[in-house]
C-alpha cells in the first residue's frame, strides 16, 4: 500500500497527513476548503521545522515529506488512486455517512476505507457503503505526529485480512495500534470522558476550583496534564459530543454530559480552540484560570 488520501485538513487530518507521508506514502489531502487545504499545509510545515530544530528530522527528511503531500478539493480526484482512505471530518455521524457514501462510489473496489472517528460507530458507517468488510476504525490521537497509540476498531463486518493490514501499516508509521472492539467510546473515550465528565461536575458542584482539581490529577495521579486542561485542549465540543454518543448508545445516566459542560459549549467556550474554556487562552493571559464561578 502506497497511497493513502486523507480526507480533511483539520487538527486531525493534517497530523494523519503528515505522519503517513513522513513515512513514505503518497498523501492525497482532501478538503472542500481551499483555505483550510492552506492552513494545513502551513501548520505541517510548521511542526516539522519544530521537528527539525529539535534534531528529529533533516531538513531533507521535511522536503521529502512535504513532497510527498497534493492537495485537492474535489473527493474524486484525490481517491482515484487510493489504498487507503483516512476519514478525519467533524466528528458528525450524517456528515461521515454522506463523506462514506462518496468515497464508496468513488474508490477503486479494494481500497480500505477507515474513519479517524472517536467515538461513532464503525458498523453504521460501514452499512453506508458496499463494502462494509473494508471499513475500519483508525482512532489516532492528538497531536498525531507525536502520539504513539493508534485505536484500531473492528465493525461487526470488517475482515480479519483488513484488520491484520492496518495493524501492521499502523506499526510502519512507528505507531503502537490497538484492536477493539465496535461499542460506543470504544477503549480510549469510554475511560477518558466520563472522568473528564466528573471533573466538570465535581467543579460545578463546589468541591473545589479548575487549579484544585488540575493540580489534583497532575501530583495525586501523575497525570501529565489535569482534565479540565485537558478537556479545553480536546475541545468542549468534542468532549460533548462523545459523551453524547456513548449516552444515546448505552442509555446509561452515568455518561449523560455536566449541564455545565452543556452551558460552556453553549455560550461558544470550546476551549483552546475559542480562545476560553475553562482557561483564557488570549494572548495577554496565556492559559490563565478563567475568573468567573463555575459552580452551580
Amino acid at each position: 500500500m502506497k497511497n493513502v488520501a486523507v480526507i480533511g485538513a483539520g487538527t486531525m487530518g493534517n497530523g494523519i497527513a503528515h505522519t503517513f507521508a513522513q513515512s513514505g506514502f503518497k498523501v492525497q489531502l482532501i478538503d472542500i476548503n481551499e483555505a483550510s487545504l492552506k492552513k494545513g499545509m502551513e501548520t505541517i510545515t510548521r511542526n516539522l521545522d519544530r521537528m527539525v530544530a529539535k534534531e528529529k528530522v533533516t531538513a531533507a527528511d521535511k522536503e521529502a515529506t512535504l513532497n510527498h503531500i497534493n492537495t485537492f478539493t474535489n473527493i474524486n480526484e484525490g481517491v482515484e488512486h487510493a489504498d487507503l482512505v483516512v476519514e478525519a471530518a467533524t466528528e458528525n455521524l450524517d456528515l461521515k455517512l454522506k463523506i462514506f457514501k462518496e468515497l464508496d462510489d468513488a474508490c477503486p473496489k479494494d481500497t480500505i476505507l477507515a474513519t479517524n472517528t472517536s467515538s461513532i460507530s464503525i458498523t453504521q458507517i460501514a452499512a453506508a457503503t458496499s463494502r462494509p468488510e473494508m471499513v475500519i476504525g483508525m482512532h489516532f490521537m492528538n497531536p498525531v505526529p507525536i502520539m504513539k497509540l493508534v485505536e484500531i476498531i473492528r465493525g461487526y463486518n470488517t475482515s480479519d485480512s483488513v484488520t491484520n493490514t492496518i495493524m501492521a501499516m499502523s506499526k510502519t508509521l512507528g505507531k503502537t495500534p490497538v484492536e477493539v472492539n465496535d461499542y460506543p467510546g470504544f477503549v480510549a473515550n469510554r475511560i477518558l470522558m466520563p472522568m473528564l465528565n466528573e471533573s466538570i461536575e465535581t467543579l460545578y458542584n463546589g468541591v473545589a476550583g479548575v487549579n484544585e482539581i488540575d493540580t489534583v490529577m497532575k501530583l495525586g495521579m501523575a497525570h501529565p496534564m489535569g482534565p479540565l486542561q485537558l478537556a479545553d485542549f480536546i475541545g468542549l465540543d468534542v468532549c460533548l459530543s462523545i459523551l453524547n454518543v456513548m449516552y444515546d448508545g448505552f442509555k446509561n445516566p452515568k455518561y449523560a454530559p455536566c449541564p455545565l459542560l452543556v452551558n460552556m459549549v453553549n455560550a461558544g467556550k470550546l476551549g483552546v480552540k475559542s480562545g476560553e474554556g475553562f482557561y483564557d487562552y488570549s494572548e495577554s493571559r496565556k492559559a490563565e484560570i478563567v475568573s468567573k464561578q463555575f459552580v452551580k
